[in-house]
């Protein structure tokens, strides 16, 4: 029972909508109909403001994070047991209940939840710094956000396969950087036809 409080627990956590809820506060719009149309940092940073965009990714961040963290130190710290949480935290960001299942891309989040895995996995710290490292060089190269996310999720992935002995941490990140491609299709659309906005 524990368990599966703690799960419904982390999928809440990850539905906050906290994109959607900050630029509701400060400018009083729904930012589903403005800029990209999503509810992550990106797009409250190019509508609310650069401030207001960081918060969102923080708040992101953290809403991955904590769920895993939490778990490990109060509940369990069986691999199959977190690796579920962090799924669950990034799938209640993708599909919030509290916007009609539809939500952000799952980068952020996604980075919450491997951050907070990295504690139980030592070494998957070194993939998200290279992963993190791929991101800046394809996004100050390019300027899209949509180009540096995916590959550097699929950055991650490869590495994850090579370098990473556990077989849970290849599976979780196979799952994520599914979600994160698959959530990007619209992006992909826009980058082939040459259309989609540089920051």
């Amino acid at each position: 029972m524990e368990k599966l409080i703690t799960l419904i627990l982390s999928f809440i956590s990850g539905s906050m909508p906290f994109g959607f809820l900050v630029a509701y506060a400060v400018r009083k719009i729904d930012i589903r109909k403005f800029g990209s149309g999503n509810i992550g940092a990106t797009n409250v940073y190019r509508v609310v403001g650069k401030s207001w965009g960081v918060t969102v990714f923080i708040l992101d961040f953290l809403k991955g994070f904590f769920p895993v963290l939490i778990a490990k130190n109060f509940v369990s710290s069986s691999d199959s047991f977190l690796i579920l949480v962090a799924v669950l935290a990034v799938c209640g960001h993708n599909w919030t209940p509290f916007l009609r299942f539809k939500g952000g891309k799952g980068v952020t989040t996604s980075l919450g939840a491997l951050s907070g895995l990295g504690f139980v996995f030592p070494g998957l710290g070194w993939g998200l710094i290279t992963a993190i490292g791929i991101w800046l060089v394809v996004f100050l190269i390019f300027r899209f956000v949509s180009l540096a996310s995916i590959t550097a999720s699929l950055g991650f992935l490869v590495l994850a396969l090579i370098f990473v002995n556990s077989v849970s941490i290849k599976i979780v990140s196979f799952l994520l950087c599914v979600f994160i491609v698959f959530q990007h299709r619209k992006n992909i659309k826009r980058l082939l036809n040459k259309t989609e906005n540089k920051v």
